[in-house]
């Protein structure tokens, strides 16, 4: 038994974009939601453009995804006269509505940093012991260790 291995010729980009492969199709709709985007950012005002985005087209319908419940009431508000704006440009006249979607946008928690503070009697040891230590290696971490040491404020002179 012998397996026939195939060997698939390379296209040309304008080929695999222009064609009616999954890729053209995937390139036109990428194309169409990002001019939908430009055209509602320019309609909505100025406090209501970061809060809105498009997420899709199905159906006949425009996704719009918010971070808010309260842009979202808005939208349902002004749905008429955004679906007017976008059905006078003739790439938008299959657009028959709009479907609505909260999702809240949440910060990256960063983690809490755990600082670890060494005392000056701390430092003073562990110099001590880096002192009668031989081996270079040991005595070089133990230096390094003791150098974290709190540094203790000293009075500073006031010249009047």
């Amino acid at each position: 038994m012998s397996i026939k291995v195939k060997r698939f010729r390379a296209q040309p980009m304008s080929a695999l974009l222009s064609g009616g492969g999954e890729l053209g199709g995937l390139m036109r709709m990428a194309s169409l939601i990002e001019r939908a985007q430009s055209e509602l950012r320019e309609h909505l005002p100025e406090e209501v453009r970061p809060h809105v985005f498009v997420g899709g087209y199905r159906e006949g319908k425009l996704t719009l995804i918010t971070d808010r419940a309260v842009w979202l009431t808005w939208l349902r508000y002004e749905q008429p006269r955004l679906l007017a704006l976008l059905q006078r440009r003739p790439e938008f006249e299959a657009v028959l509505g709009f479907n609505f979607k909260v999702r809240p946008v949440r910060p990256p928690k960063v983690p809490t940093r755990n600082t670890r503070r060494l005392p000056a009697r701390a430092a003073d040891e562990l110099s001590s012991c880096a002192r009668d230590t031989e081996d270079p290696r040991l005595k070089r971490a133990l230096e390094r260790l003791a150098s974290h040491a709190e540094q203790q404020d000293e009075p500073t002179k006031s010249t009047e």
